[in-house]
Parts: C-alpha cells; structure tokens; sequence
C-alpha cells in the first residue's frame, strides 16, 4: 500500500506566479506542423475572398485567411463543429497561433463555411497547382468513385405522396382557421386590438401564421419532388402505388438510399477523383442521385480546367462502364480502364467458330452461355460488320428489322434490333427464345459496341490489369481518410449546394494536409542531404 508521500509533486501550484513564454510565437515549437499549415496558406492569393467584403463600411473584419484556415486546420484535426472551432479558437494553443489570437466565434465560423462556394474552388485549385509543380500531381491516371454520406435528416422523416398530401391538406385547413380569427381580430377596435396584444404589422402575416406558410411551402416543395420520384419508379416498371417513393422531408435535395452499412437513409453520393501518384484529390462533386455514372466525363473536363490538362488514363468501377461513358473518354482521348463484358463470343465458347454461317454441333449446346433469364446469352451471336447482321448458332441470319429508342442511365441511345426469321421449328428456340417471344429471337445493337470492345481488348492485357488492380488504394484511401480521420460520415449542411461547398471543404483539407506533409519530408530530406554534404 503506497503511503501518501509516495506520490509525485505537482510540478506547479496553482496560486504560484509563473513566467510564461514572452511571445505567442514561442509557445509553439518550431518543428510544429501548424506553422507548415501557415505557410502554404500565407502563399495563396486571397484576393478572390477579399472581394466579397466591403472595406468602407463598419467595423473592420476578420481577414478570411484567417477563419479558412480555421476550418480547414479543423477538418484535418476532426473537428467539423463551428462551436468545437470556436472553443479551439480560446484554448488550443494550436489554433490561437493559427488565427492569431482572434475570436471567432461559431457564427461567424457557421456563415462563413456556406458564403464562400465560389472562392473556394479557387483555394482547392490554386493547393492543386501549388502540389502539381512539386511533382506530387501528375495526372499520368487518376481513379472515379462515389461513396455515401448521410444527409442532414432523420431516417425516420421521410413521407411519400400519400402522406404529404395528407399532411399539405391538414395545415391548409389549420392556416385557413387562422386566417380567419387573424381577420376577425383585425375588425376589432384598435383599442381592444391593443389590450389583446394585436399589434402587429397589418401589411404582414402574423408570425404564427407566417411559420405556418413558410411549413406549407416546405411540404408542398416535398410533395412534388415525391410525384417526380414516383413517375420515374413507374417509367421503371415499379408500381408507385404498391412501392411508392420516400421523400425526406428534413432536407429534400437528399434522396432515400440504401447505406453501405445496411437498410436505407437520406444520403448523398460524394465524388473524389484522386491522382494515382500521391493521392492527391483532383476533382469533387455531389450529386443526389444512387449512381455517380453521370459525373464521369464532367470530372474529366473539370480537371482539364483546373490543372491545364487532361489526365492520360482513367480507373472506374463496373458500375461506370456505359458506352457513353466511354465513348466520351476517347472523343477526349483519355484511355478508359474498368471491367467491360465483350458481346463478342470468346475462348471456350463454342459460338466461336470459323464460319459463323455454319451451326454450332449439337454436342458443344450444352457449353454455349446463358444470360440471367436462362436463354442463350448475347455472346453466342456472332456480328458481321460489312452485312450487317448477326448469325444465331445455327447459322442463319439475323438482320436489321428496326431502331427503337432507350433510356440507360439518364441517356437516351438507339438501339438496332435484329431479328431471326428461321426460329419456327428451330432445335435449339427452347433454350433460345422467350417465352412471350412470338417474331423470332431478337438482338439489339447501341452505337457503342465497338468502343466497348477497344476496351475490353485494352483491359486484357497484363499491364492494364496491374494497373487496374491499383484502383482500390488509389480511390477507396481517399474516402477511408475523409470519413475516419475527418470525421465525414454525415453532412453538416442541408440543400445540396451547400452541401457540394461542405465537401469542396473537406476535400480541400485533405489536400492542404497532404501538401503540407510532402513538404515538410522534402524539407526534412533536403536537411539530412545538406548534413551528409557537410560531413
């Protein structure tokens, strides 16, 4: 058992006088990667920012150097809240060096995060530039993907047309009531209207019943945004009645997703296109749609604009394989990389043959492949380009018939359709045709087939999967470290404008904190290179 002498002295009294450092400068070490942070920041031109304030009017403010880097300093030491930023502001020794001392308050912190959507891509351009001509940027390929991020709203607070129009329908009648005694108060006397506290501006709603309308407003904007979402799930296929679509009513620019984590929830998609050297994110955006599909080719362009070029190769997932997506990528002659499925027959089929007039023996049937519905898949049918046509496995032709238009991802092609007259009486039309088929197999044809083919030839080789394989590290590190070092799992912000400046934020930070490292190891290796020289 210790005895009480046993224990160590404080090593200060609190009543004790004491002699702090001299300066605020010297209460941070000089090897502190706080004043790395300053640096970069002091560097950058600020003049887009200063802009938007008005130097001759009222009191003078707070440079917006100053409170950027107090929410990115923030984001890359996992404090996203503007009173955590404010409280870090008075006690952080950190963050008091930072700022200079300033009070800023959560406030000023909460405006400033969503006025500067503008000006900030410029700060997120000019850190990319400043890293590209440190060679930590190089574009030589970049990897496209797309998480999830919770909206600003309950799970829980989402309705559908149904219950939106039941909800509109109730506060018409409660305004209409209100409206009502809001009258009848206003035919009072105005003595009596005074005792009664009816004192308000008479050109102006009530304030009760100006909430009123402002929540009516609110509902009615859901209810539309449920109409539309429910005509689309019926263009689908999907009866709006039995299966109809949740609006969320907290932040209506959200969409009901399903959670990589399991069951559904107002989310975001977040896109992050990061460089494959050093991982630095060269492109951002949010969309509220499940699948990012369509920011494919924009990013491209995106990064064009903001380093001066394009980047030579690029890596995606299965989910952002469309033709149009990479026939896009080669009108801009970026090499596209991900998985693609060849319509072509390939090794091991025995659709694969010499003479695709001749049919297939009836011995090799049993090898040929089958699609999702069971019925022999697309790649047992050969394409001739100078007839055409295609061949069926058994030899017979299958020609033009007709174009029809298709919706696939938001993009309306023209599809060709070919179709087989010899399908009567046909030994292999019950492991071929469909069963609601009554003209004949038939194959459709986009405009895209054979740019979906250069891929596949380019994806076969060794080299492209090597590279391809880098996809993962180079895409999935970036949201890892967004989403558990910064602490980006739910957005702050409500309205997907703000919450693309919310990510612009992040994404900046992200960089900012990258480029201060990479500087600081080059500093530190030049150092010991000097030291090694002198020796």
């Amino acid at each position: 058992m210790a005895t009480m002498d046993y224990w160590a002295d404080a090593p200060m009294n609190r009543e004790q006088m004491a002699l702090f450092a001299p300066t605020l400068d010297a209460m941070i070490s000089e090897d502190d990667p706080v004043r790395l942070f300053d640096e970069v920041l002091s560097g950058i031109d600020w003049s887009t920012w200063e802009g938007h304030y008005d130097g001759g009017r009222g009191q003078p403010a707070i440079h917006p150097r100053y409170v950027a880097a107090g929410i990115l300093y923030g984001l890359c030491r996992g404090i996203r809240s503007s009173r955590k930023l404010e409280e870090a502001c008075a006690y952080r020794l950190d963050f008091i060096w930072l700022v200079e001392g300033r009070q800023i308050d959560h406030t000023t912190f909460a405006k400033f995060r969503t006025k500067f959507g503008d000006p900030l891509k410029d700060l997120f351009k000019q850190i990319g530039r400043v890293a590209m001509s440190l060679g930590l940027v190089r574009l030589c390929e970049v990897a496209f993907d797309g998480t999830r991020v919770k909206a600003n709203n309950s799970r829980y607070n989402t309705r559908t047309a149904k219950t939106l129009e039941e909800k509109l329908q109730e506060l018409d009648a409660l305004f209409d009531k209100m409206m009502a005694e809001a009258k009848a108060a206003d035919a009072a006397e105005p003595s009596q209207r005074a005792l009664e506290g009816h004192d308000e501006d008479p050109t102006r709603l009530p304030k009760r019943l100006s909430d009123l309308q402002s929540r009516r407003e609110q509902v009615r904007e859901a209810l539309a945004k449920a109409k539309a979402a429910d005509e689309v799930r019926r263009k689908q296929g999907v009866n709006p009645k039995k299966n109809p679509a949740q609006v969320p009513t907290t932040d209506p620019d959200s969409r009901v997703m399903p959670n990589k984590e399991g069951g559904y929830a107002p989310n975001y998609t977040p896109i992050a296109t990061t460089d494959g050297h050093r991982g630095f994110i060269v492109d951002c955006e949010v969309v509220a749609e499940v699948n990012e599909t369509g920011q494919a080719t924009a990013s491209v362009d995106r990064i064009e604009e903001t380093f001066g070029q394009k980047p030579e190769k690029f890596l995606t997932d299965a989910g952002n394989n469309s033709g149009h997506v990479i026939q896009q990528m080669e009108e801009r002659e970026v090499e596209f990389y991900a998985p693609v499925t060849s319509s072509k027959p390939q090794e091991g089929n025995p659709a694969k043959r010499d003479d695709s007039n001749q049919p297939v023996p009836p011995e090799q049937w049993s090898a040929m492949p089958c699609n999702n519905q069971g019925r022999l898949d697309k790649s047992c049918f050969v394409y001739d380009a100078e007839q055409d046509q295609y061949h069926c496995p058994q030899g017979h032709a299958m020609p033009f018939d007709k174009s029809k238009p298709e919706v696939r991802g938001g993009v309306r092609v023209t599809l060709r359709v070919y179709r087989c007259g010899a399908c009567t009486g046909c030994p292999l039309a019950e492991a071929c045709l469909s069963p609601k088929s009554k003209r004949g197999r038939t194959i459709t044809r986009d405009g895209f087939e054979e740019a979906r083919e250069r891929t596949v030839v380019r994806m076969s080789s060794e080299e492209a999967r090597a590279l391809y394989n880098q996809r993962p590290r180079i895409a999935e590190t970036t949201f890892g470290t967004v989403k558990s070092v910064m602490g980006v799992r739910q957005f702050l912000l409500r309205g997907l404008p703000k919450v693309k400046t919310e990510w612009c934020w992040a994404a900046t930070a992200f960089n900012l904190a990258k480029l201060v490292r990479a500087i600081g190891a080059m500093r530190a290796e030049f150092s010991n290179l000097t030291l090694e020289t002198q020796d």
